[in-house]
């Protein structure tokens, strides 16, 4: 029996860590039946690049542990600001991402594509960031806010992300 639910999710940044809450949300969601579309707007836009070469960093983000030594390691705000310590935070990021087994943000998309669910690339922040559709997702919807609405409107739940 289908689940005639539906689903929309705003996808507005594109770090690693901010890219695995949308893909998880929206493949999990289509797994249980759930018609999802997804929305990709300013740095989010960045996800639905062919090629992916995402990045973490501590500035801005004063939650972020890491596991260090048995315990976990609260890492600064202002390391952020050394040079070379978002290459060593991604690095660290990808590592535990590759032992604890957790799927890539390039397989999640996949899974996505195979799954059905609508990504939506923002037009106007397409134009304004100068992206070339050569560069992006084959698979891929462009629209503008009101392609959004047309599928927010009729959802059950919307996500903004």
């Amino acid at each position: 029996m289908a689940n005639a639910k539906s689903m929309t999710i705003i996808v507005t940044k594109g770090t690693l860590d901010w890219a695995y809450p949308p893909f998880i949300l929206a493949t999990t969601a289509a797994a249980m039946d759930v018609q999802v579309n997804m929305f990709f707007t300013f740095y989010g836009l960045g996800l639905l690049k062919k090629e992916l070469d995402l990045s973490v960093t501590t500035l801005g983000n004063s939650a972020m542990e890491m596991p260090m030594m048995g315990g976990h390691m609260k890492m600064p705000n202002m390391m952020g600001m050394i040079p070379g310590m978002t290459g060593l935070t991604t690095m660290m990021m990808k590592d535990m991402i590759k032992k604890k087994g957790v799927a890539s943000i390039e397989d999640l998309r996949e899974a996505a594509i195979l799954s059905d669910v609508n990504m939506i690339a923002c037009q106007m922040t397409m134009d304004l960031f100068d992206y070339d559709r050569a560069n992006m997702l084959d698979s891929i919807e462009y629209g503008g806010a009101a392609t959004w609405l047309e599928n927010a409107l009729k959802s059950d739940i919307n996500l903004y992300i």
